[in-house]
């Protein structure tokens, strides 16, 4: 007999355990720090024992409280398995659901994807975006897109881009704005920072680039953040400061002459952009044809052009 089990509030358990956070299991369940509290809370009172050891900045689990974390993860895991199975079965057979970050499908995907129906009229892809902070899971998607350091269990995965991160603004800040022939005249301007990018010491931002490149890095104007790169990215094309790029992102902006870059320093990103499925999809006709398309335009990119030194002349495309 399956006894009546308090369903919402154990998975509001099993979030917070997870993430070790009340804010962060709000953030990921869509509600308020204090109905995730209350949720714990009528927990722990219908098992009749504490939990959670809360603290102030973190909140653990007590050995018993671990113990039904796991279960429940186990729990909800294996019925997440089972209806991405069913939902999987109602995908028509020729369209493909990918799952990526919206700046990487506004910037890089969706201007490719035209090369992908003419070559391909028999499928159809569809484009879910996400924030990309949670592990790809098959019921939301035939194929993910996510970036960081290609950690998803369970999953197949492999390796879509590497990335390089280097200083980028439009011409016209180079021509007309405060000297940028130096990472030192960096004080005199704004720098532009993707807030979405967050891989601690791994970040691809602008003290990773001033370290990587052993140099010391000024403190700017002003500093102005975005949720998303794509905003990063415009923002640096209308010529509102000086952007940190990555590669993949930047390199189509570069090659059209809407983006320069105005050193010649150059980081090496330890995240890169990795494309993740369930197992044994990869024998799937629609996956196969999909990855082996992107593979492809990854591989055919082209490369970034040279640095502009403010001092000489710029040449429009």
């Amino acid at each position: 007999m399956i006894i009546n089990l308090p369903y919402t509030a154990l998975r509001a358990f099993e979030v917070v355990v997870r993430r070790a956070s009340f804010s962060a299991a709000a953030e990921e369940l869509g509600v308020s720090q204090s109905a995730v509290s209350q949720h714990v809370k009528s927990l722990e009172e219908w098992v009749g024992q504490d939990l959670l050891t809360r603290g102030a900045r973190k909140s653990t689990p007590t050995r018993d409280g671990l113990v039904l974390a796991q279960a429940i993860a186990d729990g909800l895991g294996r019925i997440s398995d089972v209806c991405a199975d069913l939902r999987s079965r109602q995908r028509a057979e020729n369209t493909i659901v990918i799952s990526c970050l919206p700046g990487f499908a506004f910037i890089w995907l969706f201007p490719r994807l035209m090369r992908f129906d003419l070559a391909h009229p028999h499928l159809s892809i569809s484009i879910a975006t996400d924030t990309g902070q949670e592990k790809f899971g098959s019921a939301q998607a035939d194929l993910g897109i996510r970036y960081g350091f290609g950690d998803n269990p369970g999953f197949h995965v492999e390796k879509l881009m590497e990335e390089r991160i280097f200083p980028v603004c439009s011409p016209g800040l180079l021509q007309a704005g405060a000297p940028l022939t130096c990472p030192a005249d960096l004080a005199h301007h704004t720098l532009l920072q993707d807030d979405n990018a967050q891989f601690g010491p791994a970040s691809p931002d602008w003290e990773f680039w001033a370290r990587s490149c052993q140099l010391h890095l000024p403190d700017p104007a002003r500093t102005r953040r975005f949720g998303q790169s794509n905003m990063v990215l415009q923002a640096a094309i209308e010529g509102m400061g000086v952007a940190m790029g990555r590669e993949p992102l930047v390199a189509d902006a570069l090659i059209e002459g809407r983006l320069v870059r105005p050193f010649s320093h150059v980081a090496k990103s330890h995240l890169a952009y990795w494309l993740v499925h369930r197992r044994g999809a990869e024998s799937n006709r629609k996956i196969t044809e999909f990855v082996d398309w992107i593979q492809e335009e990854a591989r055919t990119q082209s490369d970034i052009p040279p640095p502009v030194l403010s001092s000489q002349p710029l040449i429009s495309p």
